[in-house]
């Protein structure tokens, strides 16, 4: 797979009464070109705050450091399915930390280049507009200098792309007229109309009943291999996660605190938050549920270490005297014991409980 995004220590500051918050927190992700990387955690954890950043539409009067850098058509930035300690890398974009780009210029990659999946298509659609007008609009914004007739093809290719039913009759029709369903297809269509390379779904499941769920994250997973497409996909559900994505990162308080391959994060977690997620979710084998006690810090008063100890059944002493890093495990054969070659694996965990196995002074993305 191809390098597509590389997320750098990633910070969001934002001015509050009580000073300066930060919903995200030294945040350092990659996406690869046809992989899906799911990002879960509570509301209130900074995940929308996040792809608001990869998107250029934080609010007025935020502070944002660290890295985000795109590849260039045709060009690949490290690998996202290699080691942090890899050495494989390749051009990106000359300058192209794409948080310290303008207004002007950020107008140029949303949509074309990276695009967005919002939760409610009711609350993004246009109430007064045609849904085939709003795709229109988001065709004529990147190529202003196609004629009538070809937009509306195009209009109507990215709609049945997105399978929607009859998109020529659908697209004469209101967003009121549809189904929840329906919006959020039409969502994607627009998403998808100027042919971006990095898609990122805000939920787009949840208001949505659990078979049209089905056809969206089944329809999403086709058009992602298809279209060779990073997808940064946002849910609490972790049974979606196991559903559509490669990798995932579960977030708390701002910071990653565990990510690695999908199967191992789920069936294997490392972070005491990360097995109280599970432990949380619903299963036909399991009858009742072990909720977490205790809420998300409220960002003006995290603790002075591991944000999750006040909540943490396994605290020591040693997580009130700092932030943890990211720390590896060990590589294991397939009789589960420790590699002899030493090595560490993608998965980690932001837990002072985690045996320190590989690098740890970057997030386990790439």
């Amino acid at each position: 797979m191809k390098g597509l995004l590389e997320v750098d220590r990633l910070t969001v500051e934002l001015p509050t009464s009580r000073g300066w918050v930060r919903p995200v927190n030294d945040v350092s992700i990659g996406i690869a070109a046809g992989e899906t990387l799911g990002l879960v955690g509570e509301s209130g954890s900074g995940k929308t705050m996040l792809s608001l950043a990869l998107m250029g539409l934080l609010p007025a009067g935020a502070r944002v450091s660290g890295e985000t850098r795109l590849a260039a058509r045709g060009e690949t930035i490290s690998s996202a399915a290699a080691p942090a300690s890899s050495s494989v890398h390749a051009p990106v974009i000359a300058g192209n930390n794409i948080l310290q780009m303008r207004e002007s210029e950020w107008r140029t990659v949303r949509g074309a280049e990276i695009a967005m999946i919002f939760q409610e298509p009711m609350t993004s659609l246009n109430p007064v507009m045609t849904v085939g007008a709003q795709v229109s609009e988001a065709i004529r914004a990147h190529t202003s200098n196609l004629a009538e007739r070809e937009v509306r093809q195009r209009t109507i290719e990215a709609l049945g792309r997105a399978s929607v039913p009859e998109p020529e009759t659908r697209a004469q029709q209101f967003p009121h007229q549809l189904s929840g369903g329906l919006r959020q297809r039409v969502m994607i269509a627009m998403a998808l109309a100027a042919g971006p390379r990095l898609l990122i779904a805000d939920e787009p499941t949840t208001a949505l009943d659990v078979t049209v769920q089905k056809q969206v994250l089944a329809l999403l997973d086709r058009l992602r291999r298809e279209m060779q497409l990073g997808m940064l996909f946002i849910t609490h559900d972790l049974g979606v996660v196991a559903q559509v994505a490669d990798r995932v990162a579960v977030m708390y308080a701002g910071r990653i605190v565990e990510q690695g391959p999908v199967n191992e994060v789920l069936t294997q977690p490392l972070h005491p938050y990360t097995k109280g997620l599970l432990a949380a979710s619903p299963t036909l084998e399991r009858g009742k549920l072990a909720p977490i006690p205790g809420t998300v810090p409220q960002l003006t008063e995290l603790p002075p270490g591991c944000a999750f100890e006040p909540r943490c059944a396994w605290r020591r002493e040693d997580c009130l005297t700092g932030v943890p890093s990211l720390r590896r495990i060990a590589q294991q054969n397939p009789n589960g014991v420790p590699s002899a070659s030493g090595g560490a694996t993608e998965h980690a965990a932001r837990c002072v409980l985690v045996a320190d196995e590989g690098p740890s002074a970057k997030e386990s993305s790439r």
